[in-house]
């Protein structure tokens, strides 16, 4: 089953900045679609696959930060082609 996923990571700490570019550098790196716009993050791709990706990527990041909240949403449908109709 295809999913597309919504992040927003905020670490709650002054060096903010670089633990998100961090994050996001793991997420490319990834085999899967990935879209960034400056208020979160959208990977796409097999649930099966993507979803322990996500849990080391988000464990990983959580590794290495004091406090840090993550907003996620799941979608279940792959909406990396998604183009508005108006």
């Amino acid at each position: 089953m295809q999913i597309s996923v919504d992040l927003t990571l905020s670490p709650l700490q002054n060096d903010y900045e670089a633990h998100i570019i961090n994050f996001i550098k793991a997420l490319r790196a990834s085999k899967f679609t990935v879209l960034e716009n400056p208020l979160s993050t959208q990977i796409f791709g097999e649930f099966d696959e993507l979803m322990p990706f996500l849990n080391d990527a988000i464990k990983t990041s959580f590794e290495n930060t004091d406090i840090s909240v993550l907003t996620m949403k799941v979608v279940k449908t792959n909406r990396s082609e998604y183009e508005p109709h108006f």
